[in-house]
């Protein structure tokens, strides 16, 4: 679904190569044709050269950074055969197969860096991947910025995509627990399809719970939760990673904001606000303005954060106006799912930021025809469904 640029990739010139000896001009004109390669950098023992020149002679053991698109790295590899430097070289990694597991074969595949990731703010060195996950990083595309360090000591942000190496078996556990997500399909088996038919009966079931009235919302969908743990379904420590603690303690501290605002009357003088400027608007208009006013605040704050804030507003906007409270609390919540106008709304919103090269004004531009769609749309449906006089 992204459209990758550039990889900065590491390349060794091993003993074997026919490229040692040979300058910098002839390993990029080995490929001209076929694509657009760039050596940024050459390592070589402690000595590092940016940016080399072209008649620069390549040695035995020559470290060089490329720059150079997904395909255009596997052409140049396949007519030069460099090796890529992240990896371990074929004797070893025979070797460590053979003594280790019988494990699978090695595979590639590329992945994005979530905004919650482990990786974040952290190098590949820092966190020891192949030794803890089993996983190399072979290369690192950030778009719009040119990575000009050795990829162990790269540190990860939000949106970067990797290029990683790991057993075929493996590699999908070691995305998960680093906080990854893959690209595209490579042929990477996430789950079963006979596990995925369990969880899906198992949520069907909690579901079920809910609308015949069996059980309260939060007891049916815990215990789903706890139902797809003890079936294997989840691991515990994947469970225990996946509770949001920000958005738990925001909302911990938000629920005494939105009862301050209403024992103490502020939403009270909120809500006298909205009706005296929708004084002589009919009640559609301030149903519009009340969903207006949450998808701003939802923009800058949290999204749960904004419905509890708001909820009180409304309810006692319902009251003012002497209709029920079911359409404006719907409005609110539809609301404050709708922060399209930031990069900083909603962490979908942060994680394509990098991969799609978006500045922060590009989010209001499209955000805004849309929020607009939203409220024209979710209005008369609203009314619709839950009419003023219920």
């Amino acid at each position: 679904m992204f459209e990758v640029e550039k990889y900065l990739t590491e390349l060794r010139v091993p003993e074997s190569s026919a490229y040692a000896g040979r300058s910098v001009h002839e390993l990029i004109e080995s490929v001209a044709d076929e694509t657009d390669v760039m050596v940024t950098a050459l390592l070589r023992e402690d000595e590092r050269r940016r940016m080399p020149s072209t008649y620069e002679v390549l040695k035995r053991d020559d470290i060089l950074l490329v720059e150079a698109d997904s395909d255009g790295l596997q052409a140049l590899i396949d007519v030069t055969r460099l090796e890529l430097a992240a990896s371990e070289p074929r004797e070893a990694a025979d070797a460590s197969e053979d003594e280790e597991a019988p494990a699978g074969e090695l595979t590639l595949t590329e992945a994005i860096v979530t905004p919650n990731s482990r990786l974040v703010g952290r190098s590949a060195g820092a966190l020891d991947l192949r030794e803890r996950y089993g996983v190399n990083v072979l290369a690192v595309a950030r778009q719009g910025k040119r990575l000009k360090q050795r990829i162990g000591r790269i540190r990860f942000l939000p949106g970067d995509i990797l290029l990683l190496q790991g057993r075929e078996e493996g590699l999908p556990a070691a995305m998960s627990q680093l906080g990854c997500l893959p690209l595209a399909s490579r042929g990477l088996s996430m789950t079963r399809p006979r596990r995925v038919a369990l969880g899906a009966g198992i949520f069907v079931a909690g579901l079920a719970l809910v609308v015949f009235d069996v059980l309260p919302v939060a007891t049916a969908l815990v215990g789903t939760a706890l139902a797809m743990v003890i079936a294997g379904l989840l691991p515990s420590g994947e469970a225990y990673r996946a509770i949001d603690m920000p958005v738990t303690v925001l909302l911990a501290a938000m629920l005494p904001v939105g009862q301050a605002l209403e024992t103490t009357g502020g939403s009270t003088l909120l809500a006298e606000g909205l009706l005296g400027l929708a004084d002589d608007l009919p009640a559609f208009l301030v149903l519009a303005l009340l969903m207006a006013a949450v998808m701003l605040l939802s923009n800058i704050v949290n999204n749960a954060a904004a419905a509890v804030l708001a909820a009180p507003i409304a309810l006692q906007t319902a009251e003012g106006l002497n209709a029920s409270p079911d359409p404006f609390l719907m409005a609110v919540a539809i609301a404050a799912s709708c922060a399209f106008l930031t990069p900083i709304g909603h962490q979908s919103n942060t994680l394509v930021t990098a991969p799609g090269g978006y500045r922060f004004g590009d989010y209001w531009r499209m955000g805004l025809p849309l929020s607009l769609l939203v409220i024209v749309v979710a209005v008369p449906m609203i009314l619709w469904v839950w009419p003023l006089a219920g």
